[in-house]
């Protein structure tokens, strides 16, 4: 099978169509590549991306978001010192590198650094307070809460 069909989820579901572009472009895209990185859930609404970025500096990482992707990259300036290098065998991998990540909703980026080696990006969850589920109290036909009533028969 080389085609997901999310026809039945159309037929129930309004509003899902950049959720399914993202699982059909993650479906297409290859596994592995570089640099390797981890995705770590911290949390109940925390997660932690950590990137192997061994070689690069501050200045020559860039984390941005838009619309709901987070984009990683790395890019090394041309120095003239190492242009005069010369090698016998070079393992150390030090090419240009741009990884995006689709944020859900309520995602956000809260802090990037970078530690050992590794660059850690911190994300949290922040779900608005009127998208939280609340408690409907029920009334009686004739206007009382039930939970009143509950009280004073307990009483």
């Amino acid at each position: 099978m080389t085609a997901l069909d999310f026809t039945p989820l159309f037929r129930s579901a309004i509003g899902f169509d950049r959720l399914v572009s993202a699982l059909e472009s993650s479906y297409r895209s290859e596994t592995g590549g570089y640099p390797p990185y981890d995705i770590e859930v911290t949390g109940d609404d925390t997660y932690r991306i950590s990137m192997a970025v061994g070689g690069f500096s501050e200045q020559e990482l860039d984390v941005q978001v838009k619309e709901s992707v987070l984009t990683v990259s790395g890019a090394h300036k041309d120095d003239a010192k190492e242009k005069e290098r010369r090698f016998l065998y070079r393992g150390i991998a030090t090419r240009n590198f741009e990884r995006r990540f689709h944020l859900a909703d309520y995602v956000k980026v809260v802090d990037a650094r970078i530690e050992d080696g590794l660059l850690h990006i911190d994300l949290v969850r922040e779900i608005p307070e009127a998208m939280k589920p609340r408690k409907v109290e029920i009334r009686t036909g004739s206007g009382s809460l039930l939970e009143g009533k509950a009280e004073k028969a307990a009483a």
